[in-house]
């Protein structure tokens, strides 16, 4: 979601500067889209995922975000085309922010093991405030009731902007490396004054061990475990997380230390994050929790994230291909 510092505004004094601020999934593979558009097709044959995260629930006008992802392998396996939907709320105030974008990747075999993806991410965004749920002071009457039309000037027109963000992938059977440069062109989401969404610079990756995996009669079977590792940087901020994921078909569970010290930087908010996924045929289940090692934020509720896919594989073609020596090796990413 991108906060972007409505603080004195309604009615008050504007405020110099302000700065904006994506939103962060606690299930970046589940929403893999989100974290770098070059995971487009490396997974499925074709994908759609919905996701739902409800962040401190505890206060009154939480943070809300709601998404839809989908993506499409080509036949060829060298490209895929990708499908973004972000919907944000925040607040009593009713700030929006609805953006929609497109992802084309490119897929390439560097060597007999080692693969790579290349994409390319256009969105366009609209950001907006109502008015609805605000009460200004002409309105209150001698006995505190609320009646007529405030005289403020409400001068926060809609914001509409482009952005554009890149990423680049690098991958085989049992590791994976990435990063993506999300909002390159920096645009501008202020209402009254200049807001930048500054430039999100990520990286990710992890290895995964497996102890079983076969597909036996049409069924695949998987014991693994994945520890994994990410870094953000986006404005004056930055975060660091480490988290192990296991997986026995159809579970994955996982955990999440998100606040990992960082040289040169202001001593970070800790958060441990419980994440489990559940695969029943196409269908992908995912839930987690966001639990705050700090006392202002669990007074605050953690989060609550939901994610549910319909993936697809096509295995008899993905053999054919294998053995026409035209297949590329899945990504092993602990998805689901």
């Amino acid at each position: 979601m991108a906060l972007v510092g409505l603080v004195a505004g309604l009615g008050g004094a504007r405020p110099p500067a302000a700065q904006a601020q994506d939103l962060y999934f606690a299930q970046p593979y589940a929403t893999r889209l989100h974290t770098n558009p070059a995971f487009a097709g490396l997974l499925d044959d074709y994908s759609l995922t919905l996701s739902y995260r409800n962040q401190f629930p505890t206060l009154a006008g939480t943070f809300q975000t709601s998404q839809l992802a989908a993506d499409y392998r080509f036949a060829d396996q060298r490209s895929a085309v990708g499908l973004l939907l972000n919907a944000d709320r925040a607040g009593e105030i009713g700030y929006t922010r609805l953006e929609v974008s497109g992802i084309y990747a490119y897929h390439a075999r560097l060597t007999e093991q080692l693969s790579l993806s290349g994409a390319l991410q256009a969105g366009y965004g609209n950001q907006r405030i109502s008015y609805g749920n605000l009460i200004f002071g002409d309105q209150l009457s001698d006995d505190g009731s609320v009646s007529g039309q405030s005289a403020e000037r409400f001068d926060f027109k809609p914001v509409n902007y482009l952005t554009i963000s890149p990423g680049l992938l690098v991958y085989n059977d049992n590791f994976w490396v990435g990063a993506a440069a999300h909002h390159v062109n920096q645009p501008d989401l202020g209402f009254a004054t200049q807001t930048k969404l500054p430039l999100r610079l990520n990286f990710n990756g992890g290895v995964k061990h497996y102890f079983v995996q076969k597909t036996e009669k049409q069924v695949y079977r998987e014991i693994s475990l994945s520890p994994t590792g990410s870094y953000t940087r986006q404005g004056g901020s930055q975060r660091a997380e480490v988290g192990l994921y296991g997986t026995i078909t159809p579970l994955t569970v996982g955990v999440v230390y998100r606040g990992v010290p960082l040289p040169g930087s202001l001593q970070p908010q800790q958060i441990l994050t419980a994440v489990a996924g559940l695969s029943v045929g196409p269908l992908r289940l995912g839930y987690s929790y966001d639990m705050s090692l700090s006392q202002l934020s669990a007074d605050l509720g953690g989060a609550h994230e939901l994610s549910l896919s319909l993936r697809q594989f096509n295995a008899l073609e993905a053999a054919w291909r294998r053995l026409k020596r035209r297949n590329y090796p899945s990504i092993p990413c602990p998805a689901f």
